[in-house]
């Protein structure tokens, strides 16, 4: 039986992952494609991260290259787009998974330099990659954008910047799905909630002093669903559907991915 993204190539952009117990969105979501029959460009800042992610989709039989490129850097993101076209000859899937939330704050404490670079990090990592897969998507007449957002873009929260850059990445997608359905290409954005991955728990325990095993506790209290955070393979799942063709008809659509923590502002 064929893979439900069997023929496809899939440039993940922030396909590493920071040092932690767990898997984290990147890295599982390109396993996922590679599973699934797409062959994969692995794109990180980290080369070594990118690489063994490449090396976990390699030793299940799978292909998939690693791309060392900072996906704030415009020339950065022409040429791992480039590079897919180079090898594989087209890109099909455009999954843009990079995010920062460190020094962030309230209003009233929010320094000037936590908001650029958060705002920076969060919002040009997605446009950029776009800009630059448009063209290639456009002659194929086809393609599909998953842009990594947080609930944090529709729901209360104390940090600011992470929420401002998020609820950025919803409305661009809005607009860059309307602006390019004529050309068969769908942009959709998946809202994770709280995760059980290390860039949450590893890099949150880390900042806050707190031990990761209450920081657990705390974060799956919180999750309606069976008290009990999500995983990365949650978030790679949904990537999974909107990459495929069963979501044909999807575009333009922020998908919670939750456990029902959003609903609960009505």
């Amino acid at each position: 039986m064929s893979g439900r993204l069997e023929g496809k190539v899939a440039v993940v952009v922030g396909a590493g992952q920071t040092p932690g117990d767990t898997i984290g969105n990147g890295r599982a979501t390109a396993i996922l494609f590679a599973r699934e029959g797409a062959r994969v460009l692995a794109v990180d800042c980290r080369l070594d991260s990118a690489q063994e992610t490449v090396t976990l989709i390699r030793d299940e039989g799978g292909e998939a290259e690693a791309f060392a490129a900072d996906a704030t850097r415009e020339s950065d993101c022409e040429a791992f787009l480039a590079d897919a076209v180079k090898r594989w000859g087209r890109v099909d899937v455009l999954h843009n998974n990079v995010g920062i939330g460190g020094g962030d704050s309230g209003p009233a404490h929010l320094s000037e330099e936590a908001w650029d670079r958060i705002l920076e990090v969060n919002l040009k990592s997605v446009i950029l990659p776009c800009k630059h897969v448009l063209p290639i998507m456009r002659a194929q007449g086809s393609g599909a954008i998953i842009n990594i957002s947080s609930i944090a873009a529709v729901c209360a929260t104390p940090i600011v910047a992470y929420k401002a850059s998020k609820a950025g990445i919803n409305a661009y997608t809005q607009s860059l799905a309307v602006g390019n359905a004529k050309h068969g290409i769908r942009a959709n954005v998946i809202m994770p909630g709280l995760m059980n991955t290390p860039m949450a728990i590893e890099g949150i325990s880390s900042a806050l002093g707190v031990p990761k095993d209450d920081l657990i506790r705390a974060r799956d209290a919180q999750v309606p669903l069976l008290g009990k955070m999500g995983t990365a393979w949650d978030v790679a799942h949904a990537a999974l559907f909107l990459a495929s063709d069963e979501a044909g008809f999807i575009t333009g659509v922020s998908l919670a991915v939750d456990g029902g923590q959003s609903a609960r502002i009505g």
